[in-house]
C-alpha cells in the first residue's frame, strides 16, 4: 500500500554523513529530541534586508505548543486530538497530518495562503521540509504518479460544511498550475478549473450548515499524458438532490442558478424569461431565504455564463439552458384547488407563461398536470385511460414536472463538460472525489437516507485501506504486530444494500415494485416489511413514523414521508410526450426516451441507481492509490476561532481519528514488493546495479547496509520490504537523487567537453562585444571559459534555500559590495532568469537561535527593474547597477564581463531588451535610506595608477580608484581556445598566486584580492589602533587566515621602518598555481624498472641495494601551545572574527603576514587583529 509512500525530489542535498536516524519518543512540544532532524519550522524566509518574513504555519523561534503530525502526541485520546486542533486552529494554522492523512480544520474565513509563493514552496518539497497544506497532498499525488506510473485518488469526506468543496477546489488549482503543456493542455486545464462555477450554480446550494454546500456528488478524474500533462479529464455526478428545486427547509436556498439568473439578467433577459423580485417565485420564497452573506449572485451569474462559453456551449443554447430554468420558476407558482375529488388549476393565467418558454401548449400543460394516462390491456387488446388526479397528486405531479427538467438540464451541463475535456488517451490519471458529507437534520427523509450511506460506503473505503488491510498485511508478511482496535462499518453498509438476506434498500424496492397507481400505505407497508426482516439487527430501530440507523458518525432518524414515491423516481409517460413536442430543439433534446406502451419491464429505482453508483464508485477508487483529507468543522455558528469543543471531538471519534494515529504510530510508512524495491533502488551499490539476480533479500541487505540504514528502521517481510519512519524513505530517494545526479553530470560532463569549443569561443565574443573599444580588458580576462555558477549554489543547502526553486540559477560569485562608507562587504551575488540576488550573512540576534550564523537575502533585484551597468574605461571591475525607482548598488565584480553578458542575455530573452551600459571614469549614485537620515549621493572618480591591482582611497563622500593600464580596449579574444587556470578555482581563490604573465610587461594581477597597503599603526602604549577603512568579509567556503581579511600591520617601535607585504616570487617555471585534477591518475600497471627506488610503508629502498636503516624514535617533549595577551578590547566585526577584552590570554594557532592571526578563546576560533595582541 503506497499511502505512506511520499517521495519527492528533495530541495535539500544530502550530506556525505548521511545518517538515517531512530524514531525518538515524542516531547509534549512535538519536537525530537535528537540533533540534526528537521521539523518543518522554525525556517525563516527572509526577503531583503529590513525584515524577517516567516512562513505562516512558522513558529518563529518560540517554543511550540502544537504539533504538524499528530502521530507525535504524547496522550493518544479524543481530547488530546481535539485541543492539538483547536490550538491550530486558533493560530490559523487549519492543516495537520496524521502520517500522509491530512485533517482540514474549516477557518470560515478567507486564510492568505494559497498563492503562488505557497505553490513554489510546496512543489517537491519532501513532507518534513515545509508545514502542513493540501498543496502537500496534490504534489505527492502528481509526483507520485510520474514515479510510479499509477492513478492516484485522493478522498475528501467529513460532514456538510467541512470544507470539502474548498478542499477540491485547491488540489485542481494546484495541479494545473504546476503541470506543464501547450495550447491544448492550456484549454484542458481551463476547463478543469472553469468546471467549478458552473457545476456550483446548478449543483450547490445554501443550507442550515453550509452557504455552498454540494448537493451532489461529483469524482473528477484529470487524465494525464505520461510526462505528466493534463490532456483531458471526466466528471462522474451522483445523486442529485432534485427534490430541492420545490420542497427548501427553514433557513435554506434553492439552487444557486435560480437567484443568479434573477439578480443577474439583464433587462433584455428579465422581459423575455418574466423575471421579477425571488419572492414572487413559490418555489424560492418558502423559507424566505434569498441572499447569503458574502454571496454576489450577480457576479457570480457572470462567472456562470463565461464557464458556458469555456466549455464551448453557444449563445444560443445558453439561453435554452436559461429559459429552462426560468421556466422552473414559473412552473411553481401554479396552484391547484378541488371539486368532486377532481384537481383544478385555479388560476390558468399562470398556465401561459412557463407553457410559453417550454415551447408547449398551454392547455396541453394544463390538463397534463391534473390527469393522467394509464395504458391498460384487455382481451389482447390495449386501450389508454385518462384518470384524474386530486389536487394532492397534481401538485405532485407538477414537482414531479420541475425536478425532471431540472435533473435533465444538470445532466446536459455535466455532460458538456465532459465532452470539452475528452480525450482517446487512458493512460494515467488523478481522481478527486468531492461529495455530499454526512447530514443529521430536525426531519431527515429519503436524500439524506442515500447521502449517509454513501457516506458509509467512503467510511469502509477508508477503514479498509488504512486499518484493516493494513494490519492484515503486517500479519501476512510476518511483521511483529499488536493489533489495534477499531470499529467496522461493514455491517452498517450490510444493512442497507446487502441482498441476501435483503437489506432496506432491497425491501423499499420491493414495496414500490408492488405499489398501485396510487401510493397511499405504500409507506407503512414498507415500515411494515423492514420490521420483519431487518428488525433484529443491532444497528436498526423503528419508532412511530420512521426508523434510526446507527451509523458509524451516529444515530439518525428517518421519517418515512414520500420515502417510497421518491424511490420510484418515475416521470410519468404523458409528461414526456408533452415534452417531446415541444416547439424548441434543445428542449426536446433532453427527453430521448422511447416510450413502450405496455413493457412490464421494472423501472430503475433512485436507490438502485445510488447502489449501483456508489459500489461503481469504490471499485474505481479502489484501482487507484488513494489519499486522504478528513474535513472537520469547527462550530454551526460559521463564524473565524469559534470552537465546539463537544461537536469537533464527535467528529473525530466517528472518523476514527484515534485508530488511525495508534496503526501509523505502530506501523510502517513504506512498503514496497522485493522486485519493486530492487528495481528502483538497485543503483545505490555496485552489487546491485544495474540489476540483481540473486535472493532478492541478500540485494536488499546490500543496499540497506551501503547507505548504513539502521536496522530497526526497516523490516523484512515475505514478499515486501517495509520502512518505518519517513525520515528514512527520504534519505533513501535522496541517496537514489544523489547518484542518478552523478551519473547525469558524468554524461554531460562529457557531452560538454565534446561540444564546448564553439560554445566557449561564442560567448567570449559575445561578452567581448559588449566592452569592446569601451574598457580596458585584464590580462586573464580575454581567453577564459564561462562556468556560470563559480559559488555551487546547488550543494549549499543554506544559499539554494533562498532560491526559489523554479528559478535556475544563471551565474554566481562572491563580489565585494561598496557600502554607504565605502567598506567593502562580501556578498553572494546570484542571477537567475527572473532576479538579481545579493546574499549575506548575519548572526542571530534573539531567540534560541542567538548566535547562529544565517544566510539572508540582503536585496533582491527583479530583472525588469535594472535599467543600466556604469563602468570606467579602465580595467578596474567596479560596476555600478540602476534599479528603477530605486538605489544604485556599487559592486566589484571579478568576472564582470561575463556577468554582462548573461545579463544582457536574460533581458533580450524576457523582456526583448538590451542592458544600456555607460562608461565613464566619475559618476555619482545615491544609496539607500537608512533610519531617518536621508540617502544621500556618493560619487566615484577612476584615476590612473601605478599597479593593476586597484587601490582605494576615501575622503568624504567621495571615492578615488587608482588603478594602471590594462590591454588595449580592442583586444578580441583568440580563436584557439587557451588553457587556463580553472577561473573558477581564481574567482574564489583561498590564498594568494599568480595568473600567467603576459608579454606587455604589465605586472601580474594579485589573486588575494584582501591585500592591502601596510596601515602605520600607533605604538603600543598609545590609543587603541584602529583598523584600515574597509569592510571585513566572510567566504561561502571554508576559509584560510590569508584570505578575506585587511592587511593590519603590527604597532611598530620609534625608528623602526614599516613592515612590507610580503611579496610572492614567481617560479621560473611558470605560476604559481595547479589546473584542478579531478582524480589521481592511477598508478602504473607494469613494475619499476631496476635499480628504481620503491616507496613501500616506512621503508624506502632500492630494488638491488641494502634497506636504509630505520631511525629510532625520538621521545620529544610535548610542543607547548603558544599564547598571546590582549592589549586591547576588541569587538568582532564579522562572523569570523573573535571578541576580547584587554588582559584576555588567547592560544595562538597560526600567524599570517596580513596582520590577521587565527586565536582560540574559551572554545571559539576565528580571526584577531594582530597589532592588538602582544606574545606571551
Amino acid at each position: 500500500m503506497s499511502e505512506g509512500d511520499y517521495r519527492h525530489q528533495s530541495r535539500h542535498k544530502p550530506s556525505k554523513n548521511m545518517k538515517f536516524f531512530k524514531k525518538e519518543a515524542p516531547n509534549p512540544q512535538g519536537g525530537r529530541s535528537k540533533k540534526g532532524v528537521n521539523h518543518n519550522n522554525n525556517v525563516p524566509v527572509i526577503e531583503d534586508s529590513r525584515k524577517q518574513v516567516y512562513h505562516w504555519q512558522s513558529e518563529g523561534g518560540t517554543k511550540k505548543s502544537t504539533v504538524d503530525d499528530m502521530v507525535l502526541l504524547t496522550k493518544i485520546t479524543e481530547s488530546a486530538i481535539t485541543d492539538n486542533l483547536k490550538k491550530r486552529l486558533m493560530e490559523d494554522k487549519i492543516y495537520t497530518y496524521i502520517g500522509p492523512v491530512l485533517v482540514a480544520v474549516n477557518p470560515f474565513k478567507q486564510l492568505p495562503y494559497f498563492g503562488s509563493r505557497e505553490i513554489e514552496m510546496y512543489q517537491g518539497a519532501a513532507q518534513y521540509e515545509v508545514p502542513p497544506h493540501i498543496y502537500a497532498v496534490a504534489d505527492t499525488m502528481y509526483r507520485n504518479m510520474l514515479i510510479d506510473n499509477d492513478s492516484q485518488c485522493v478522498i475528501i469526506s467529513g460532514e456538510s460544511g467541512a470544507g470539502k468543496t474548498v478542499s477540491a477546489k485547491f488540489i485542481m488549482n494546484y495541479i494545473t498550475k504546476v503541470s506543464g503543456g501547450g495550447t491544448r493542455v492550456q484549454e484542458v486545464k481551463n476547463v478543469i478549473l472553469e468546471s467549478n462555477p458552473l457545476l456550483e450554480a446548478f449543483g450547490n446550494a445554501k443550507t442550515i450548515r453550509n452557504n455552498n454546500s454540494s448537493r451532489f456528488g461529483k469524482y473528477i478524474e484529470i487524465q494525464f499524458s505520461r510526462g505528466g500533462e493534463p490532456i483531458g479529464g471526466k466528471i462522474s455526478n451522483f445523486l442529485l438532490e432534485k427534490s430541492r428545486v420545490h420542497s427548501l427547509n427553514e433557513r435554506e436556498r434553492n439552487f444557486h442558478i435560480f437567484y443568479q439568473l434573477i439578480s443577474g439578467a439583464s433587462s433584455e433577459m428579465k422581459e423575455s424569461f418574466g423575471l421579477t423580485t425571488p419572492d414572487y417565485y413559490s418555489y424560492l420564497s418558502q423559507s424566505g431565504v434569498y441572499r447569503v452573506d458574502g454571496t454576489n449572485d450577480a457576479h457570480d451569474f457572470q462567472e456562470t455564463l463565461r464557464a458556458m462559453q469555456v466549455m464551448g456551449i453557444t449563445n444560443e443554447v445558453q439561453n435554452d439552458i436559461l429559459t429552462i430554468v426560468a421556466a422552473i420558476l414559473h412552473m411553481g407558482n401554479i396552484s391547484f384547488g378541488e371539486e368532486n375529488n377532481q384537481a383544478q388549476v385555479l388560476d390558468p393565467g399562470y398556465l401561459e407563461y412557463p407553457a410559453y418558454l417550454l415551447g408547449i401548449d398551454s392547455q396541453k400543460l394544463g390538463h397534463k398536470l391534473v390527469s393522467r394516462v394509464f395504458d391498460s390491456k384487455w382481451g389482447g387488446k390495449s386501450d389508454r385511460i385518462d384518470v384524474t388526479l386530486n389536487s394532492e397528486q397534481a401538485q405532485f405531479t407538477r414537482d414531479a414536472w420541475a425536478k425532471g427538467l431540472y435533473s435533465r438540464l444538470f445532466d446536459y451541463v455535466v455532460e458538456t463538460v465532459n465532452k470539452a475535456m475528452v480525450t482517446d488517451s487512458n493512460q494515467l490519471s488523478i481522481g478527486i472525489l468531492d461529495i455530499y458529507g454526512f447530514e443529521i437534520f430536525g426531519r431527515n427523509g429519503f436524500e439524506q437516507f442515500c447521502i449517509n450511506y454513501v457516506n458509509e460506503k467512503l467510511q469502509q473505503i477508508f477503514i479498509e485501506l488504512t486499518l484493516r488491510s493494513e494490519q492484515e498485511e503486517y500479519q501476512a508478511e510476518g511483521i511483529q504486530w499488536s493489533p489495534i482496535e477499531y470499529f467496522d462499518n461493514k455491517v452498517v453498509c450490510d444493512l442497507i444494500e446487502s441482498k441476501r438476506p435483503p437489506g432496506i434498500m432491497c425491501i423499499l424496492d420491493d414495496t414500490c415494485a408492488t405499489m398501485s397507481a396510487v401510493s397511499q400505505g405504500a409507506d407503512e407497508d414498507f415500515l411494515r416489511k423492514m420490521e420483519s426482516q431487518v428488525g433484529s439487527n443491532p444497528h436498526y430501530q423503528k419508532f412511530s413514523n420512521g426508523f434510526v440507523i446507527k451509523h458509524y458518525a451516529g444515530s439518525v432518524s428517518y421519517h418515512l414521508d414520500s420515502f417510497c414515491e421518491k424511490n420510484r423516481d418515475v416521470l410519468f409517460q404523458d409528461i414526456i410526450e408533452v415534452m417531446q413536442g415541444s416547439s424548441n430543439a434543445f428542449i426536446r433534446s433532453l427527453f430521448p426516451d422511447v416510450i413502450q406502451v405496455g413493457s412490464k419491464s421494472r423501472p430503475t429505482t433512485a436507490g438502485t441507481k445510488i447502489r449501483t453508483q456508489a459500489n461503481e464508485l469504490v471499485t474505481t477508487l479502489t484501482k487507484c492509490v488513494p489519499h486522504y483529507i478528513r474535513c472537520i468543522k469547527p462550530n454551526e455558528s460559521k463564524k473565524p476561532h469559534d470552537w465546539d469543543d463537544q461537536m469537533v471531538k464527535h467528529q473525530v471519534e466517528y472518523l476514527g481519528l484515534k485508530e488511525n494515529i495508534k496503526v501509523k504510530r505502530a506501523g510502517f510508512a513504506y512498503r514496497r514488493p522485493f522486485d519493486k524495491f530492487l528495481q528502483r533502488y538497485a543503483v545505490l551499490t555496485k552489487e546491485t546495479f544495474p540489476a540483481w539476480h540473486g535472493d532478492p533479500i541478500q540485494g536488499i541487505h546490500f543496499i540497506m547496509r551501503n547507505i548504513n540504514m539502521d536496522p530497526g528502521q526497516y523490516q523484512i517481510g515475505r514478499t515486501k520490504v517495509f520502512v518505518k519512519d519517513p525520515e528514512s524513505l527520504y534519505m533513501l530517494e535522496e541517496c537514489r537523487e544523489r547518484k542518478f545526479d552523478h551519473y547525469a553530470r558524468v554524461i554531460q560532463k562529457t557531452f560538454r567537453k565534446y561540444f564546448s569549443n564553439q560554445r566557449y569561443l561564442k560567448e567570449r565574443q559575445e561578452a567581448s562585444r559588449l566592452v569592446h573599444n569601451r574598457k580596458e580588458r585584464r590580462s586573464n580576462s580575454l581567453n577564459r571559459n564561462f562556468y556560470g555558477d563559480y559559488i555551487g549554489v546547488e550543494y549549499k543547502q543554506r544559499i539554494s534555500s533562498l532560491i526559489p526553486r523554479r528559478e535556475k540559477v544563471e551565474f554566481a560569485l562572491t563580489v565585494d559590495k561598496f557600502d554607504r562608507r565605502f567598506r567593502r562587504m562580501k556578498r553572494d551575488l546570484i542571477l537567475t532568469k527572473t532576479n538579481l540576488y545579493l546574499v549575506g550573512r548575519v548572526k542571530v540576534q534573539k531567540g534560541p537561535e542567538k548566535g547562529k550564523v544565517v544566510d539572508i537575502i540582503k536585496r533582491k533585484i527583479e530583472l525588469e527593474n535594472i535599467s543600466q551597468a556604469t563602468l570606467s574605461t579602465f580595467q578596474d571591475d567596479i560596476v555600478l547597477l540602476h534599479v528603477r525607482n530605486d538605489y544604485e548598488s556599487l559592486l566589484d565584480i571579478r568576472l564582470k564581463t561575463e556577468f554582462l553578458m548573461v545579463l544582457n542575455r536574460k533581458l533580450k530573452e524576457r523582456f526583448n531588451k538590451e542592458l544600456p551600459l555607460n562608461f565613464v571614469n566619475s559618476f555619482e549614485y545615491r544609496v539607500r535610506k537608512t533610519g531617518w537620515g536621508g540617502g544621500g549621493v556618493k560619487k566615484v572618480m577612476f584615476v590612473e595608477g601605478n599597479t593593476s591591482e586597484p587601490t582605494f582611497s576615501s575622503s568624504g563622500s567621495c571615492l578615488t580608484v587608482r588603478i594602471g593600464h590594462g590591454l588595449p580596449s580592442s583586444s578580441e579574444p583568440g580563436l584557439q581556445r587557451v588553457i587556463t587556470p580553472d577561473i573558477r578555482m581564481l574567482a574564489n581563490k583561498k590564498g594568494p598566486s599568480m595568473a600567467k604573465s603576459h608579454s606587455n610587461g604589465h605586472a601580474p594581477r594579485m589573486l588575494n584580492r584582501d591585500q592591502r597597503p601596510p596601515y602605520p599603526g600607533p605604538s603600543p602604549s598609545g590609543p587603541r589602533p584602529a583598523l584600515i577603512n574597509t569592510g571585513h568579509s566572510y567566504s561561502t567556503g571554508s576559509r584560510t587566515p590569508d584570505m578575506g581579511r585587511p592587511r593590519i600591520e603590527p604597532p611598530r617601535l620609534p625608528g623602526m621602518a614599516p613592515t612590507g607585504v610580503h611579496k610572492i616570487t614567481k617560479s621560473p617555471s611558470g605560476p604559481q598555481f595547479r589546473l584542478p585534477v579531478s582524480n589521481p591518475p592511477p598508478p602504473p600497471s607494469e613494475p619499476p624498472p631496476a635499480d628504481t627506488p620503491t616507496i613501500t610503508p616506512g621503508t624506502l629502498r632500492s630494488r638491488n641495494g641494502p634497506p636504509l636503516p630505520t631511525r629510532p624514535d625520538i621521545n620529544r617533549p610535548k610542543p607547548r601551545i603558544p599564547q598571546v595577551r590582549a592589549l586591547y578590547s576588541y569587538d568582532a566585526h564579522d562572523t569570523d572574527e573573535l571578541s576580547f577584552v584587554e588582559g584576555d590570554t588567547l592560544q595562538l594557532v597560526r600567524e599570517d603576514a596580513s596582520g590577521w592571526w587565527t586565536c582560540k578563546l574559551r572554545g571559539s576560533q576565528g580571526f584577531c587583529p594582530a597589532n592588538y595582541l602582544e606574545k606571551i
